[in-house]
């Protein structure tokens, strides 16, 4: 089964379980996010990718572009390990890692947790990628895909168990939009998927066939 259609799986079930006023609040928030226009903001094809250095789950310092010296980079942010469509976009990475690094690249997930928490989120899910945390969005600001969570979202995600102060160790409540990222060895972006609504994700399968198609990675 497709990651996509996990999601699809995922969101049904959650439409037919979470309150109505609830589900209308999300909806409201969610066009808000989309009117702010980030998806056509944020970094596009044929752009060079900024300087991105992180702390892993560990602590350790990784920058993008030593892993580029070593081939194309698959790069993708996600919002937190308390998102199940991230875990299931993570968990879904996972499966095709050996697929991915088949191909000559790299596999990179970016969050705004603190280590610690991106450290959960790797355990949990049995990921054997880097996991970095970009603490106050600061590399998803240069790409262009942070937001604010808007109030009305703020107790709704409190009753749900959602501490967003506490995972990313500030209390701005921003967020990256689900991205991801196809990166050539001259750090060029050569694929992009960015979605303000969060139940997308990009395919797994739809990043193979990117990196099966670039003479780098052959």
């Amino acid at each position: 089964m497709s990651l996509t259609q996990d999601l699809i799986d995922f969101k049904t079930q959650f439409r037919q379980n979470a309150p109505a006023e609830a589900q209308a609040t999300m909806a409201e928030a969610g066009e808000a996010i989309a009117a702010l226009g980030l998806e056509a903001q944020s970094l596009q094809v044929g752009a060079s990718l900024p300087e991105i250095a992180l702390p892993n789950a560990t602590g350790k310092t990784v920058a993008i572009s030593n892993l580029l010296s070593q081939g194309p980079v698959v790069i993708t942010f996600y919002r937190g390990g308390w998102c199940p469509y991230c875990n299931l976009e993570l968990r879904a990475l996972q499966q095709a890692l050996p697929q991915i690094q088949a191909l000559g690249a790299q596999l990179v997930a970016i969050t705004p947790e603190t280590p610690d928490n991106s450290l959960s989120t790797q355990e949990k899910n049995e990921l054997t990628f880097e996991v970095l945390s970009d603490q106050g969005n600061q590399a998803a600001r240069q790409l262009g895909l942070v937001f604010t969570l808007p109030e009305t979202l703020r107790p709704l995600y409190a009753n749900f168990g959602i501490d967003l102060p506490a995972t990313n160790g500030d209390d701005t409540f921003e967020l990256p939009v689900p991205a991801t990222y196809i990166v050539d060895a001259s750090g060029k972006v050569v694929h992009r998927f960015v979605n303000t609504d969060y139940t997308q994700r990009e395919d797994p399968e739809r990043i193979v066939e990117v990196l099966q198609g670039m003479p780098a990675a052959a």
